[in-house]
């Protein structure tokens, strides 16, 4: 997990250089005729990608995205209308037989198809009638790290590809960012010690780091085996605060932009009930950084769209390493497999 967490610099950048061509052949065959829905079918951690998509195409494209309820196809066998549709299926292994089937009925009914895989060869990347292939290479750790990453550069990629203000060359720098945040490991794994006997956590993030709320939370439960529920900063005061006490561990991401005033506002919340907060945040200072207990700051200042990436390479580490002071193998965790087959 570790190695393929430092690997993800030159996986984006592979990712990003085999692409463009086939992205520059997708955008010239939307332009003539735009979907008026998008519609993403993933689970797991692609699920979190397609999560942060959702939110990534409507803020850039104006586009309405919908997440897709494989089980509507799956168990309940519905005809879904998806005219003027593009469905789109992101799958790790491309082997997922629920979001394939999400793309299969999908395509029986005439909509445009495209598929999101980090394997070339597999049913997915069959199915699809276009495909965007996340060149991250073989990821041998059940806990996907680098295909989330790669992933979430496709959602960017798509968004581009749909007329969205969306700069290629802002894109390039993503490796850079994320070279910056992995400097950050000697003090994540000293850092990691603290949280040795933590048994339960809340993550939170909103609006574009929303995802990564779900994608720290889902790598804490399934290596280190924390119960780590997670939460938009809107819902969390609306019921979820009831929970927490004195030392209750909650990590925050904390871009600048307008996400800010709802995340200076939780944290004062939460200094006062005394809980421990973690932030993740490119800040040098300011309100945000001093109300936090802690601060993992990413070395490097950052626009709020393009922080999802180099923001949840803290959170992968910490993950990682905090495993390891667990006692566990975050490579082989219980019970789990690299792929998981549904219906």
């Amino acid at each position: 997990m570790l190695d393929e967490i430092r690997q993800q610099p030159h996986a984006l950048e592979r990712t990003l250089a085999s692409a463009v061509r086939g992205i520059e052949l997708f955008r010239a065959k939307v332009a003539k005729k735009r979907p008026s829905l998008i519609v993403l079918a993933a689970r797991g951690t692609s699920d979190n990608a397609a999560l942060f998509g959702r939110y990534l195409l409507e803020i850039a494209t104006g586009i309405p995205v919908s997440l897709a309820a494989p089980s509507i196809h799956s168990l309940y066998n519905a005809k879904v209308n998806y005219k003027d549709a593009l469905v789109v299926a992101i799958s790790q292994s491309g082997e997922s037989t629920d979001t394939n089937l999400v793309l299969a009925r999908a395509r029986e009914r005439g909509s445009m198809t495209l598929g999101v895989t980090n394997e070339s060869s597999s049913s997915l990347a069959q199915l699809a009638e276009y495909v965007f292939h996340v060149r991250a290479g073989k990821e041998r750790s059940v806990a996907a790290t680098k295909t989330y990453t790669g992933q979430v550069l496709m959602m960017y990629l798509l968004a581009y590809a749909l007329g969205a203000d969306v700069r290629l060359d802002d894109l390039r720098r993503l490796p850079e960012w994320c070279a910056a945040a992995l400097t950050l490991e000697p003090e994540i794994r000293a850092f990691s010690e603290r949280y040795r006997f933590m048994d339960h956590a809340v993550v939170v993030g909103r609006g574009l780091n929303y995802s990564n709320a779900f994608e720290f939370a889902l790598k804490m439960m399934e290596t280190c085996y924390v119960v780590a529920e997670r939460f938009s900063s809107a819902d969390f005061l609306h019921g979820p605060i009831a929970m927490v006490e004195p030392s209750f561990p909650i990590f925050l991401f904390a871009p600048r932009g307008v996400t800010r005033p709802s995340m200076r506002e939780m944290l004062e919340k939460l200094k006062s009930l005394g809980a421990e907060t973690v932030i993740v945040t490119d800040q040098r200072d300011g309100e945000v950084a001093k109300l936090a207990s802690r601060v993992i700051r990413v070395p490097v200042r950052l626009n709020e769209r393009f922080t999802p990436i180099p923001y949840i390479i803290p959170a992968q580490l910490f993950a990682a390493c905090l495993a390891e002071q667990k006692g566990f193998d975050p490579d082989r965790p219980r019970t789990l497999t690299k792929v998981t087959r549904t219906l």
